[in-house]
């Protein structure tokens, strides 16, 4: 894979990009990959901070999920730039007790 297309989407990264903990700081991950600013938000609309340390710490991990395939499927139909705002699911917080 490229350095300049996102690990998720596998689309080209645009402009923008932002860095994503693989384990998040919170869990004592340290590293990064460059995503869209979109699909960053849709892993963390998904996920608690205990699953992506545990279960979806790597890209592989989060594109075989299915929702993540739906939203794969949806966004690389989207030009590399395209955002839209991201509804973020109940209990994803990793101090949840149900999540």
């Amino acid at each position: 894979m490229s350095a300049n297309q996102c690990p998720i989407c596998r689309r080209p990264l645009g402009g923008k990009s932002e860095k994503h903990h693989l384990v998040p700081k919170s869990e004592g991950g340290r590293e990064t990959i460059a995503v869209h600013p979109i699909c960053h938000r849709k892993i963390h609309s998904l996920f608690s901070e205990r699953e992506l340390a545990v279960a979806y710490d790597t890209p592989e991990a989060l594109r075989a999920h299915p929702e993540m395939g739906r939203f794969i499927k949806w966004v690389s139909k989207r030009p590399p730039d395209f955002h839209r705002r991201t509804r973020r699911k109940r209990n994803v917080r990793s101090n949840n007790p149900r999540a």
